[in-house]
């Protein structure tokens, strides 16, 4: 039996607690009010992606589109060659080819995507024009490159020197076992620890001066991945999905688990349902988990969601995931994401 002084104690302690909790709800939906400020907003995902918001903020800022928005920012990383997990400077298949996968979906549920594409590195504006010159959503492999060819984009080899160099590395044993958030953590192939790369995925959203939504997503997909291998992020409603009358979501991490769960469709109608950005990615996580347990507990996975408020909130697996933020108030924050484990 609990004594008056233990009851006491724990009284105290709980009031404390729940008003703890309570501020820190309340500095979070304040910051949230401020951040959107009833203007333009841009997310995306990880800390790659301040460069990429910024680039995104000179269109939205003019009063531009959210769809040019989020193609011009997302074209940042894909240029990149620093950027390990997208673009030009992606890593290779096992057998030394990079290949992309983008998808890109308007405000008017327009949408267009390619996937293991080769030898052009703006994989995003071939997927633009899938969505605006071609009666098809998406285009795959040769066929890609033939469109992309047959639309004025220049042949080029993706395989950096760098990349190269992984590569040759990653032979000698041939063994893939990912790790976590390497987009965080800036390796170079000659130090990355025991052979284990990972990919992953910049995906933005964005809310335009007139309302409207949009989203882009590109990837050179897993680092070794077998060739041909298409994950999660130029498929429409599992890497990307957008519903101008409710919001946006993105995914990033290991594409197969999001996929499984058709994760930002998922997230998308959550919303729908009331759920905020960032409890309606807590739950697509939550799923994922539900699904394979011990699997979630070895991998990475992370949404990003984005309102038609403008109020925005993401959640992975593991600790770990960063996204970027940009409105007027400021171009160039990054927040640190909440995690199941």
């Amino acid at each position: 039996m609990i004594n008056r002084r233990k009851f006491i104690y724990h009284s105290i302690v709980g009031a404390t607690t729940l008003h703890f909790v309570d501020t820190a709800y309340a500095a979070s939906q304040k910051q949230q009010k401020n951040n959107k400020n009833g203007g333009p907003i841009i997310v995306s995902t990880w800390d790659f992606g301040i460069a990429a918001n910024l680039a995104a903020w000179e269109v939205l800022k003019n009063n531009g589109r959210a769809l040019d928005a989020v193609e011009v920012g997302v074209k940042v990383p894909e240029a990149d060659l620093k950027n390990l997990t997208v673009g030009k400077g992606g890593y290779p298949d096992r057998d030394g080819h990079v290949s992309l996968d983008a998808c890109i979906m308007d405000e008017n549920g327009n949408c267009g995507a390619v996937l293991a594409m080769e030898h052009i590195t703006h994989a995003i504006s071939v997927a633009r024009l899938v969505m605006e010159k071609t009666p098809h959503v998406m285009l795959a492999g040769e066929g890609a490159l033939q469109f992309a060819l047959e639309n004025g984009f220049q042949k080029e080899n993706l395989l950096t020197e760098e990349s190269g160099k992984a590569w040759q590395e990653w032979l000698k044993d041939a063994e893939y076992k990912p790790i976590m958030n390497i987009e965080n953590q800036h390796f170079s192939p000659n130090k990355l620890p025991g052979n284990q790369y990972n990919h992953d995925t910049i995906g933005m959203l964005a809310l335009d001066a007139n309302g409207n939504l949009s989203g882009a997503c590109t990837t050179s997909g897993m680092a070794f991945k077998m060739r041909g291998r298409v994950g999660d992020s130029p498929i429409i409603g599992a890497g990307l999905y957008i519903d101008n009358e409710i919001g946006g979501a993105t995914s990033t991490g290991v594409g197969e688990e999001v996929v499984r769960t058709v994760g930002s469709f998922l997230v998308v109608e959550l919303m729908r349902q009331g759920f905020s950005p960032e409890d309606a990615c807590k739950e697509a996580v939550a799923r994922i988990v539900k699904k394979k347990p011990e699997k979630a507990k070895e991998i990475q996975v992370g949404f990003l969601a984005l309102n038609k408020k403008g109020e925005y909130g993401a959640y992975a697996l593991q600790e770990g995931f960063s996204f970027a933020v940009c409105h007027e108030q400021q171009q160039d924050l990054l927040i640190q994401g909440k995690s199941i484990f």
